[in-house]
């Protein structure tokens, strides 16, 4: 049974990364400090900016990492580091655990990547990472990212599923989600971002199967999350084009999004590299136009209710307004019942700003 994935992920997939990193740009500046997290298994590195400062919430952006690669080789591939200056956000690059074959792996989904059955709940593990991380360091609350590519984009899925509370954006190059919908029940919105070559033959663009195990294509991973989101699932392709692979001529990238209808704090988005492989040549657009897209993207400030950018005295006026029409967006404390609990609440809240 795991023969051919034995050949297939470390045999086919590493050296193609490895090639992709020996044809990158020179290697360019990194953060000025790097502090170590354990949530049990071992030291994982957060490297933060120079602008870094404990006394102001900088966003998180977690790097996770394909099938047989590590942290440290997924970032060399990425290149996210070279952006924290002037981005100013915290990255780290976990590594996962390690199977029968000498490949460390990410326990996403049934499809990918749990090939020895271990059982291994990474989900688990990656959110007490982020908890162990955010007692370390001055995380901001509403932007929690995750950047994952193949395994490790179907682990960016499932952990969005699984913690839709902490999770406010992701980005999945050549993951996919998990092949039943049902699977997938977030308790609130997340915005979705897949990225997917058109030629990708390791993790199809039009769904497959691994070893059996089916999981479904880009476009319908992320139809699920504008379900999940509220959105109305009908495509909008008007975006302009992208340069994310510099190995293709000119702005090969399509980008269609679900914009009708979503819920606060939710979007699904779709980039897709017509005529890409499943390891891109990555332009130097990738990462910028990425972790772009993860820091715009955060949770909603809840305490500003009408969504306004501000917290003042209309948000308060808003929600009474809605309080008052028995409005579910009043629930505020998301007993299922509108009622006095809901405006303490929303007035302890409001007090504390964003």
């Amino acid at each position: 049974m795991h023969a051919p994935l034995r050949s297939r992920f470390p045999v086919v997939i590493l050296p193609a990364l490895f090639a992709a990193l020996l044809a990158a740009a020179a290697p360019a500046a990194h953060a000025q400090e790097i502090r170590f997290v354990d949530a049990g298994r071992g030291d994982v590195p957060v490297y933060l900016p120079s602008t870094y400062d404990e006394n102001t919430p900088m966003p998180l952006i977690v790097m996770l990492h394909g099938y047989g690669a590590s942290g440290a080789l997924q970032e060399s591939y990425f290149r996210f580091r070279a952006h924290q200056e002037t981005y100013g956000f915290m990255l780290a690059t976990p590594d996962g655990t390690v199977d029968s074959f000498g490949n460390r792996f990410w326990n996403a989904t049934d499809a990918c990547c749990d090939f020895g059955n271990t059982g291994v709940d990474d989900s688990a593990y990656l959110l007490a990472l982020i908890d162990a991380i955010k007692a370390e360091v001055n995380v901001a609350p509403r932007q929690v990212c995750l950047v994952g590519h193949s395994n490790g984009g179907f682990m960016a899925h499932r952990l969005a599923c699984d913690h839709a509370d902490v999770i406010a954006s992701f980005a999945s190059l050549a993951g996919a989600m998990h092949d039943n919908p049902d699977d997938c029940a977030p308790a609130t919105t997340v915005h979705a971002l897949q990225i997917h070559g058109t030629n990708d033959t390791t993790i199809r663009y039009g769904g497959g199967n691994i070893n059996g195990v089916p999981y479904p294509g880009a476009v319908e991973s992320v139809e699920i999350w504008a379900a999940n989101n509220g959105c109305a699932v009908i495509p909008d392709n008007s975006s302009p084009p992208l340069d994310l692979d510099r190995s293709l001529p000119g702005d090969e990238t399509l980008v269609t999004t679900y914009p009708q209808d979503c819920a606060r704090g939710g979007s699904a988005e779709l980039w897709t590299i017509v005529n890409g492989g499943h390891i891109p040549t990555l332009s130097s657009a990738f990462a910028p136009s990425v972790i772009e897209w993860l820091l715009d993207h955060p949770k909603p400030c809840r305490a500003d209710f009408n969504d306004d950018g501000a917290t003042n005295t209309q948000d308060v006026l808003a929600f009474l307004n809605a309080w008052a029409g028995g409005d579910p967006d009043a629930d505020f404390n998301g007993d299922g019942a509108v009622n006095t609990l809901d405006m303490l609440a929303f007035l302890n809240e409001w007090a504390e700003g964003c």
